[in-house]
């Protein structure tokens, strides 16, 4: 047997390592820059009329409520990034989500920022809110309500209201955990109105501040429709909801009182269900996590070997690689991270020789490719993980499936959709790590948003699209030029070019790690040299869940 320890060969002196661990940084350092603007949300002025009000920040706040010594781990940083500027921009969708301790305790916090607009809810600040909330019932995960919204932005509530990913799903979220025994916490720290109200009234603790407001209608709604003079103390504060309504649980003077009541009532908290997962005590890998900057290349012409990253992922950097000889372009294996054990799929980037399918003929089989022999093996290798409860990690640089006569004679299709189906009818976790390229059938044949992983995270060098950058701008530039040929005019070599390169600065764009991260197709973009901590997070979240349905693939190709 083969020893299952892995060994480096990486050359931390060489102009190679070097160049790729500065790019990395290059990338890593701009995208601190941008969350440290974006971690300002309203700006200064609007986080000294917060405190004018005598009430914390949705980032002091969280502060204040998780654990000492702890941080958040925050989901969705970039949410709404770069959108909404006719508005004047919604930094992080304006609502903070994220995993933390408290009282020790995994939770998901969700709090609105009212240095942003108010609080209201964009578009964006809906579906991240959703988001988060599927996450905590997918994984079990007890929740924290910081309510602090004017409600729906108003200018933009045709696509808030309505649909099954806008606002009324937070509402019909809260009343599926509790039905299913997630403990949920709200505490209201200053607006809640409207369709809003609902929220913290549907969980199962409610802590309200004074000074702020519940009410379906605010003061001026209310003597609009129906003529009736109020203040808003009077209609829906702490004192009358205490005293009065007996809607709220607890009445606390202000924020740090608040927050310290939150904690008592967690403290109180039931013990979660045994794990069905094994874990053992953790053990470090071997080789140092900053190696990843100089080991990984971005460039799609380069080679680099994955078992070098996940020699700087796995405990002790102990890999059991399964069928290591066959379908080498994707590797398969066990391991454990954190002490949680796990299957491994991910794609191999070194070019590797193999012989010809049926035959004794040798071949080259290219990195980032998934041929036939390794969508087959990695089916097998998914459905042993869902036989024997381990969860499965999955870390994309892949290209898509290989394409030609001999692919398509081998059965590529059948082995795509074995692999394909697998995925989708997993019942154990699934967390993806985005780290290079991840583009067409490849980005669902390794888990990518449309197969329900329970995390998904983006290297700052992720790109992901139907086709890689090149391969989109040539397609798309020729389609417009046949479209500017059918109409009679004439394109010569200099706007030909400027086509392609406009094309291609439009695609590049759109397949950013942010654009996806904007839109919530990833939960958050990670320092590669932090994905062991960040995949130890998810697999303990993941651990809360002590439910696994019966696996069943259905219909398999054979």
């Amino acid at each position: 047997m083969s020893d299952s320890v892995l060994k480096t060969s990486a050359n931390i002196k060489s102009p190679e390592f070097e160049k790729n661990a500065r790019r990395i940084v290059n990338l890593l350092t701009k995208i601190k820059n941008e969350e440290e603007q974006i971690f300002q949300g309203g700006g200064a002025k609007a986080i000294e009329s917060q405190h004018k009000k005598g009430r914390l920040t949705a980032r002091e706040r969280i502060t204040k409520l998780i654990d000492p010594g702890t941080q958040l781990f925050e989901l969705a940083t970039y949410a709404a990034f770069e959108m909404y500027e006719e508005w004047g921009g919604a930094p992080c969708a304006g609502a903070l989500t994220g995993l933390a301790k408290v009282c020790g305790r995994t939770f998901m916090i969700i709090a609105n920022d009212a240095t942003v607009k108010a609080g209201a809810f964009f578009p964006m600040t809906a579906k991240k809110v959703i988001r988060a909330q599927y996450i905590a019932i997918e994984n079990r995960i007890p929740t924290i309500y910081l309510v602090d919204s004017a409600g729906v932005f108003l200018p933009l509530q045709e696509d808030v209201f309505p649909d099954t990913d806008d606002f009324g799903r937070v509402f019909r979220n809260n009343a599926v955990m509790s039905a299913m025994g997630i403990p949920q916490i709200t505490a209201i720290m200053g607006m809640c109105v409207a369709g809003g109200a609902y929220l913290p009234v549907m969980c199962d603790h409610i802590l309200m501040t004074e000074g702020s407001g519940l009410f379906l209608a605010g003061p001026a709604l209310v003597q609009a429709a129906i003529g009736q003079k109020t203040s808003a103390e009077d209609l829906g504060g702490a004192k009358m909801h205490a005293q009065i309504s007996g809607t709220v649980d607890f009445r606390e003077p202000d924020d740090n009182a608040c927050i310290a009541r939150i904690r008592a009532l967690v403290d109180k908290i039931g013990a979660p269900n045994a794990s069905p997962f094994s874990h053992v005590k953790p053990r470090d890998p071997l080789y140092s996590a900053d190696d990843i900057y100089g080991i990984f290349s971005s460039d799609p012409g380069k080679q680099y070997d994955m078992r070098e990253i996940i020699a700087r992922i796995a405990d002790a950097s102990v890999f059991e690689e399964y069928r290591a000889e066959y379908g080498e372009t994707l590797l398969c294996g066990y391991a454990r991270i954190g002490g949680w054990a796990v299957g491994i799929v991910a794609n191999q980037k070194k070019h590797v020789q193999t012989l010809a399918r049926g035959s004794d003929q040798k071949r080259i089989e290219f990195g980032g490719v998934i041929y036939t022999e390794s969508a087959e093996k990695a089916a097998r290798f998914i459905l042993d993980c869902n036989q024997n409860r381990i969860p499965l990690i999955f870390l994309h640089d892949v290209n898509g499936f290989m394409v030609g006569k001999d692919a398509e004679w081998s059965g590529i299709i059948r082995a795509g959709a074995k692999m394909v189906n697998a995925i989708a009818n997993s019942v154990v976790p699934k967390i993806t790590v985005i780290c290079g390229g991840s583009f067409g059938a490849g980005n669902y044949a390794m888990c990518g948003k449309a197969y329900d992983p329970r995390f998904m995270f983006a290297w700052p060098t992720a790109r992901f699209a139907v086709m890689s950058g090149d391969a989109a701008a040539s397609t798309l530039a020729e389609i417009k030029l046949k479209q500017l040929e059918r109409e009679g005019k004439k394109v010569d070599e200099k706007q030909k070019k400027e086509l392609v390169e406009s094309v291609r600065a439009t695609y590049e764009h759109q397949s950013d790690p942010r654009y996806a991260a904007a839109r919530l197709w990833v939960d958050a973009i990670i320092d590669p040299a932090h994905t062991r901590d960040a995949l130890i997070g998810a697999l303990e979240a993941a651990s809360l869940n002590p439910e696994i349905r019966e696996f069943k693939t259905g219909v398999l190709q054979t």
